[in-house]
């Protein structure tokens, strides 16, 4: 019998990624709350998320005839805006400043912006394109590799930093 993630849907796991980061948003906005801890499982988990996708979610997009290869590419080039907000918001130091609300407004709205985007394109296209066996090795695959980045500590600001240098990845 195989293991309980090699039946998990890709599809399911990027949504519950992209409700999670809402949920740290939420977090983020809050200013009783350990804004700086929210700030730091953010970090981590867009930047395994983005990865996971860029190497194991989007390449399997691109052979469907039906999957628009511009949505593909528009997605990393949303991946990598959203890089830069977050590259923004971890070098503001003090999180209760003016600066640290704006510059987290920024990323919200490039987040929520991809994340929806992503969601009425791409993951559609998953769905209607995708046998529920080729999502759930897809999701095995997304899941391997974005661990393999959280474990990595992806999201420190010296990785963030590498990322957005060069351009994306």
């Amino acid at each position: 019998m195989s293991a309980p993630t090699a039946t998990i849907d890709v599809v399911e796991l990027i949504l519950q990624d992209h409700r999670r980061m809402e949920e740290l948003f939420r977090t983020m906005r809050n200013a009783e709350a350990d804004r700086a801890c929210a700030l730091a499982e953010f970090s981590g988990l867009l930047i395994a998320h983005a990865s996971a996708e860029e190497s194991e979610v989007y390449p399997a997009l691109r052979r469907y005839k039906k999957v628009d290869n511009e949505d593909v590419d528009h997605g990393v080039h949303e991946h990598a805006e959203g890089n830069s907000a977050l590259l923004a918001l971890l070098t503001v130091g003090d999180v209760t400043s003016e600066e640290w609300d704006e510059k987290l407004e920024e990323l919200v709205q490039a987040i929520n912006h991809h994340a929806d985007e992503e969601e009425r394109t791409l993951l559609n296209d998953a769905r209607e394109n995708m046998t529920a066996e080729r999502r759930a090795q897809l999701g095995k695959a997304f899941t391997e590799a974005r661990a393999e980045h959280l474990t990595a500590g992806c999201g420190d600001i010296g990785n963030v930093r590498k990322i957005v240098e060069s351009g994306g990845r």
